[in-house]
């Protein structure tokens, strides 16, 4: 058997990666824009709410759809899409008539549009390599998007804003062209499904949802996920005040704060190289659940410490396990999902692990303002840690029954 992902792969790889620089690049550039119109505490804040909104309220409807339309032509109406806004919100911005409402408009737009590309590109994996393949097309598309997205994203927007405003709102719109593009070149159909008369969206989606219940291990990655991202939000919303300023405990400038959440991205870079050959060695259970402990260990570091070095040495193995543990569970998902189903799985997964993260970083706050930053450091790693508890559900045994009854369902 070939070890080669295929030409049309690396298309869509290469697509992905021009499509999450751009979204790095308009994440990070929106909040320093919007300080241009407004100094509220509360309107900044407001816009990752808009960004992240679309997970909760429209992950289910974009997972039916990846389902019963093609998925690559779902994806390129999805970066035309994010084009089109952006390049409103430019002219907006060159005639002086940008505001701080604009950019909520962008944010969601661009957020929503985001929800449909994300949910389909995971879902057209399977459909463009062998499933014996998965573990390694997603570790090379979990790298680019980690590279892209984390590490390239955010200094290249700091610098495209200082030069000019405009700049850092062309720029991702050239990218989400070039990625339309090089998408286009990705031959084949990516519809599945050959019945002319559907079920009703809402039937379709309530299909996803009962498959995700009633298939154990899905549900029990989709909970461990969810409970992990609450706690991680949780401590990520305060960490700024525990690590930043001359009178916190780090006392770190907010440079070295960059270079200090970079670690994390770092990490999960690394660990995009460890994924394959770490389910190779310790099975899929056993990876699944040592990286969960990882990750799950270093958010309670700075509980106890506040060594900027050895913190940060935690942040990197955390985003080490992080991205094997993400990169073991989707491969592991795809690989017992029907093709019919991938886009509502996926996003049915997402509404969970991505929803948790608003409500997580409300807690932190809370938690700290009632009983200060070490209470939240304690408990949310305890909580992120109880999440092992769950991978001891996932044995090989219960891997391997899944798999053979998904080639049941396929045959």
């Amino acid at each position: 058997m070939g070890t080669s992902l295929g030409g049309g792969y690396w298309r869509l790889w290469t697509s992905a990666a021009l499509s999450n620089l751009a979204d790095g690049i308009l994440k990070f550039a929106l909040p320093l824009l919007a300080i241009g119109y407004t100094r509220s505490p509360a309107l900044i804040a407001g816009l990752t709410f808009a960004f992240t909104l679309p997970w909760l309220v429209f992950a289910l409807p974009a997972g039916a759809t990846a389902d019963r339309r093609d998925r690559r032509s779902l994806m390129l109406l999805a970066n035309v899409a994010r084009a089109t806004l952006l390049a409103g919100l430019l002219v907006a911005v060159l005639l002086d008539a940008g505001s701080i409402w604009i950019l909520y408009v962008a944010a969601l737009g661009t957020g929503i549009a985001e929800t449909c590309y994300d949910t389909a590109s995971q879902a057209i994996v399977p459909q463009l390599v062998g499933r014996d393949k998965l573990p390694r097309a997603n570790s090379r598309l979990y790298a680019a998007e980690t590279t892209a997205l984390e590490l390239a994203g955010p200094p290249a927007a700091g610098l495209l804003v200082a030069t000019a405003a405009s700049l850092s709102l062309a720029t991702p719109i050239a990218l989400w062209a070039a990625a339309v593009v090089v998408l286009l070149f990705v031959r084949g159909s990516f519809k599945v499904g050959t019945t002319d008369r559907r079920p009703r969206l809402r039937t379709e989606i309530a299909e996803g949802l009962r498959f995700v219940w009633r298939t154990g291990i899905l549900r029990t990655f989709t909970l461990m996920t969810g409970i992990f991202n609450f706690a991680s939000s949780a401590i990520l919303a305060v960490f700024v005040l525990y690590a930043v300023g001359p009178d916190s405990a780090m006392g770190l400038s907010g440079e070295a704060y960059g270079w200090l959440l970079s670690l994390v991205a770092a990490g999960c870079l690394a660990g995009s190289f460890f994924a394959e050959p770490a389910e190779r060695a310790l099975g899929t259970a056993r990876a699944i659940g040592i990286a969960f402990f990882l990750g799950a260990a270093s958010l309670g570091v700075p509980a106890l410490t506040a060594d900027p070095v050895i913190i940060g040495a935690a942040f990197f193995a955390g985003g080490v396990g992080l991205i094997v543990s993400n990169v073991t569970t989707v491969s592991l998902r795809q690989r017992i999902t029907p093709d019919r189903l991938l886009g509502r799985i996926n996003s049915s997964h997402r509404l969970v692990a991505y929803g948790t993260r608003p409500l997580g970083a409300l807690a932190g706050g809370l938690l700290a303002q009632s009983f200060g930053l070490h209470a939240v450091f304690a408990v949310m790693s305890l909580l992120a840690v109880s999440t092992v508890f769950g991978a001891t559900q996932v044995t090989a045994t219960a891997v391997a029954e899944a798999e053979r009854q998904a080639v049941r369902s396929s045959a």
